[in-house]
């Protein structure tokens, strides 16, 4: 019988974990949501999908929920999209709605081209 461990791990636990860690699957944004997607279209039971795909359900449930509340939002109009404007001169950018507020001399970021 194997004795439980009190307070430290072994380095070889701390190794394994280490390595589980690194290895671990990135899901990409377009990889979440076809997940999800094909859990709402319920051909296939939650757990199944989560065994095809390698992950927990507690996951999958976590991605539905983070779905849908950004799809409220969205639809609510809540969210501005952001576009790439090299210069942040967008009117819906951060930089220009904090300086419509403020002025330039208590500005909280570091100049830009100063190095």
């Amino acid at each position: 019988m194997r004795q439980k461990q009190t307070g430290r791990q072994s380095s070889s636990e701390r190794i394994i974990k280490d390595i589980k860690r690194r290895t671990r699957k990135q899901y990409s944004a377009e990889e979440k949501i076809r997940i999800v997607l094909d859990g709402l279209r319920g051909e296939d039971s939650i757990a199944e999908l989560c065994r095809r795909e390698g992950i927990a359900q507690g996951l999958y449930y976590k991605w539905s929920k983070d779905f849908m509340e950004a799809g409220k939002k969205r639809l609510a109009g809540d969210i501005v999209r952001q576009g790439k404007c090299g210069n942040n001169t967008h009117p819906n950018s951060f930089r220009t709605q904090y300086a419509n507020r403020t002025s330039y001399s208590n500005f909280p970021f570091r100049k830009w081209g100063s190095g």
